[in-house]
């Protein structure tokens, strides 16, 4: 009896040593597992964040809905050599930023609001043009001339287009020239350059540079198309007032901040500036070119006014009642005072409700060069119209284009 119990006894502390080393062995994997997770965790706190190429970190930051923005990352990609971003949100802003959607209600509530404040911004017509000339220079330097050609073609239809904001442009058509020129379609380049010279608004120095590459393609002289651009500055900050001089040109005086240099012609190039866009956007309010924006820089002129005298008012009103309240309660005068010091803060701020009211929408794409030289010379430092220019714009001088250079 004794010996069952003790063999009882026997298989009974068995298993529960069994049972705890189970447990123990749980424990200990447990243990283990949490030390691989924590270690796992702190190798990836402690790893290199991935590294992104500068033309996916640029992706990375578009918004198609914030059209200035993307404009300016196109514009930013295209200087990185990241041609195939250029192409893909080139061509979607292209037709999605091309035309002017009408609608009843934003165009009412633009003239109660600052202008442009729920407007879509669209393409001026120079920037239409400015960006065909990236997508096809982006599909040159992608080895697809044929893509580039289509897009010049569609350059030369874009510059003569009557959209919503229409006009010719000197600066896409000289791009449009020297590049049917790199692309060896000289013919095509020569209907540019016979447009150029034939231009009464443009500077006479390029007028009779066009005429001399015209005179040389009739000559049956050689000529390589080896063109390089190069983009100096940055396109200027841009001032405005309000200034009456004439009923249908506005009440705006649009004045760049920086001066544009002035143009150049040599043997070997020209520079020309991009003084012509700003014009764009200088007019943007006449009769003649927006009619819509003119009709409702008018109506909110007496609309600003009212909201400004309005502001005027209000703070007049707080000074006036404070101290009357005080009086009336016999205070001591610290309400009044108070009173009077808020009354003319705000007052304060009535030129300024006037100045934010009536501010034109003068939304643009503003990180495009201020000008460009175009150069047949081996080298920059050979070009005429580049050694010409102020030694600090020209350290503010980048490479827009170089051609290809062929295997012989």
């Amino acid at each position: 009896m004794e010996l069952f119990v003790f063999r009882g006894r026997c298989e009974m502390a068995k298993m529960i040593f069994s049972r705890r080393t189970k447990l123990l062995h749980v424990l200990i994997c447990c243990v283990v597992w949490s030390g691989c997770q924590s270690c796992s965790q702190t190798a990836v706190q402690h790893a290199k964040p991935e590294v992104l190429s500068p033309c996916a970190q640029i992706e990375a930051h578009i918004d198609m809905r914030d059209r200035i923005e993307t404009l300016r990352a196109i514009a930013q990609a295209f200087d990185l050599g990241c041609y195939e971003t250029v192409l893909t949100y080139g061509t979607q802003a292209q037709t999605d930023y091309r035309y002017k959607t009408f609608s009843l209600l934003k165009e009412t509530s633009n003239i109660f609001l600052p202008d442009g404040t729920f407007i879509d911004y669209v393409l001026e017509s120079y920037e239409r043009g400015f960006l065909i000339v990236l997508l096809a220079a982006s599909y040159y330097h992608l080895n697809n001339p044929e893509a580039a050609k289509v897009e010049l073609r569609r350059l030369e239809h874009e510059i003569f287009t009557p959209l919503y904001n229409y006009g010719e442009d000197p600066v896409n058509l000289l791009f449009s020239a020297v590049l049917w020129e790199v692309l060896h379609e000289f013919e095509e380049a020569r209907v540019d350059w016979n447009l150029l010279q034939e231009r009464d608004d443009l500077a006479e120095e390029i007028r009779t540079f066009a005429r001399q590459r015209l005179a040389r393609m009739d000559g049956s002289e050689d000529i390589s198309g080896n063109w390089t651009i190069a983009a100096i500055g940055n396109f200027p900050d841009i001032d405005w007032d309000v200034k009456f001089v004439k009923a249908d040109s506005g009440y705006f005086s649009v004045k760049p901040r920086q001066s544009f240099l002035a143009p150049c012609a040599s043997e070997s190039g020209v520079r020309i500036s991009t003084a012509s866009w700003f014009e764009k956007i200088a007019v943007r309010h006449s009769y003649g070119y927006h009619p819509l924006l003119h009709v409702q820089s008018w109506i909110r002129l007496p609309i600003g006014v009212a909201y400004s005298i309005t502001t005027f008012a209000s703070g007049a009103g707080i000074a006036v009642g404070g101290c009357f309240a005080d009086a009336a309660a016999q205070g001591d005068g610290s309400l009044c005072e108070l009173a009077i010091r808020g009354g003319v803060a705000l007052m304060q701020q009535s030129p300024k409700v006037l100045q934010h009211m009536l501010c034109p929408d003068l939304r643009h794409w503003d990180n495009v060069p201020a000008s460009f030289v175009f150069t047949t010379a081996p080298n920059l430092m050979d070009e005429p119209c580049f050694t010409s220019v102020p030694n600090q714009e020209q350290g503010d001088t980048t490479t827009f284009f170089r051609p290809v250079v062929e295997p012989n």
